[in-house]
């Protein structure tokens, strides 16, 4: 049923001891005579590229709650700026990931690049911290405003019973897990589907924004700049908000192997997905402000509903449905791509081995996707997930900004690295100064939380010497993690 993927794999020890010169090891490995190579197809074309970063960036925030920039900034037109120059910043990530995913053509995203400049320990902390807690409470959370937003045309009346949303959101996780275990081309089929809902989603939103304007609905975009000054901390905090909502641009990196002509698409697919998506959102917080005032979007629990009922009418009914379906592509995208990261990083040896298998009829990496089913599940019904992610999601920037830190590194480690896709220095140094900048307002702001996450995040240290490390290894242990 499963094929070891082709490829070296360090099974015996540490990264160090497999790979002499902290590079990763040829996908081109020798395979025995008489056996077929299994390997991942190259079926992500440029327009699958999209529909995985579109409709990865683009969840239920856009839709619910795009409140948190507007109470730190104070005024509509600084939020306006903020959303404005959070996509330029996003952009210019992406650029850096572009530039990374076109010289270094192994997929798995943020493992692979910390892996190849800084070598395997803090590789493996990055992994070790997706894997059993930011990717299943990532996927728990986005699928929790799935399960709600899909039951709430049946409980127009009333409040939603927790119980049903729960386990209308297991439903939802195990099919999302079942897609991307069964075939690459559905899940990615479904994935431009879903993308495709999500821009009418926009567009339903943005078109009467735009006639409201020709109408000159105008009077809350008045002393545009007047209102509350932005405090020191809010402000930062602001481009915080701003920059998890644009969040999601890395993902294609995580499936480099399978992008079809990769030194082309991957730019071009990053590229035209930013600017779809930094003006989709400053297009739909104007049109916001044509309809509801400063104070009422703060006071609102979903601007689009409120947004929809005002203008719309009956048909705002929809508008809970268009945001499920954003969920679920946010799920998919999610999944698909981060499932790629554990597969790489049990090609390198530092997870268990069965996670580098690939289904022999399929071509899917199909352990590597169900190891998060029974994670995310034991999060979505006995973790406090809000709590986790605010306790890690310092961690996510950190390790971007060290990605994009590696970029600048490895200009002056390996200059003569084949770079078919070069970005301007002064990118990835604005960048990665933004990303540690929030990480020290992170630890400034929330101290408690912030220390926490740092406490679990250092728990891949100890974790990386027991696993990895320790060549004398029991039998029994030895047959556990699958070596």
């Amino acid at each position: 049923m499963f094929r070891k993927a082709a490829g070296t794999t360090v099974t015996n020890g540490s990264y160090l001891q497999g790979q002499s010169n902290g590079r990763l090891p040829s996908m081109d490995g020798g395979q025995p005579a008489g056996k077929e190579k299994v390997v991942l197809k190259k079926k992500v074309t440029l327009l699958r590229g999209i529909s995985i970063i579109i409709g990865t960036i683009i969840g239920a925030g856009i839709f619910i709650s795009p409140k948190g920039i507007l109470k730190n900034t104070g005024s509509v037109g600084m939020s306006l700026t903020v959303w404005t120059v959070c996509g330029i910043l996003s952009l210019f990530g992406a650029l850096c990931y572009a530039e990374l995913g076109t010289c270094i053509k192994k997929s798995g995203g943020h493992y692979t690049y910390i892996l190849e400049a800084f070598g395997p320990l803090p590789a493996f902390v990055r992994v070790w911290v997706e894997l059993l807690i930011i990717r299943p409470a990532a996927t728990a959370v986005i699928s929790l405003a799935f399960g709600r937003y899909i039951l709430e045309p049946f409980f127009m009346q009333c409040e939603i019973p927790e119980l049903a949303i729960k386990l209308i959101t297991a439903v939802g996780i195990t099919l999302v897990m079942v897609l991307n275990s069964t075939s690459v081309s559905w899940s990615a089929r479904i994935q431009i589907f879903l993308t495709f809902c999500k821009l009418v989603a926009i567009l339903i939103i943005i078109v009467p924004g735009v006639i409201q304007l020709i109408k000159g609905e105008t009077q809350h975009f008045k002393n545009a700049f007047a209102g509350n000054d932005a405090s020191v901390k809010g402000l930062p905090l602001a481009f915080y908000s701003g920059m998890y909502a644009y969040s999601g641009w890395f993902y294609l990196n995580f499936v480099t192997e399978e992008v079809e002509n990769p030194e082309k698409n991957i730019p071009l697919a990053i590229c035209i997905s930013m600017i779809i998506v930094t003006v989709g959102y400053v297009l739909t917080n104007v049109a916001y402000f044509t309809t509801i005032s400063a104070r009422e979007l703060l006071l609102s629990k979903a601007v689009a509903v409120t947004f929809a009922e005002r203008l719309m009418g009956n048909f705002s009914l929809a508008v809970p449905v268009f945001v499920a379906l954003s969920c679920f592509g946010s799920m998919n995208g999610g999944v698909f791509a981060v499932s790629r990261m554990f597969f790489v990083a049990s090609r390198e040896g530092h997870l268990p081995e069965i996670l580098s298998m690939i289904h022999v009829r399929k071509h899917t990496p199909l352990p590597a996707v169900i190891v998060l089913h029974p994670l995310t599940m034991i999060m979505l019904f006995t973790g406090d997930l809000y709590s986790l992610l605010n306790f890690l999601s310092f961690a996510r920037w950190l390790f971007i900004g060290l990605v994009v830190a590696g970029l600048i590194y490895l200009r002056y480690k390996r200059p003569d690295m084949p770079r078919p896709f070069k970005v301007p220095l002064f990118i990835p140094a604005l960048f990665s100064f933004t990303c540690l900048f929030m990480v020290a307002l992170s630890l400034y702001a929330d101290p408690v939380n912030t220390g926490i996450g740092f406490a679990i995040t250092l728990t891949g240290v100890p974790a990386y010497y027991l696993f990895i490390v320790w060549d004398k290894k029991p039998k029994w242990f030895r047959k556990l993690l699958g070596k």
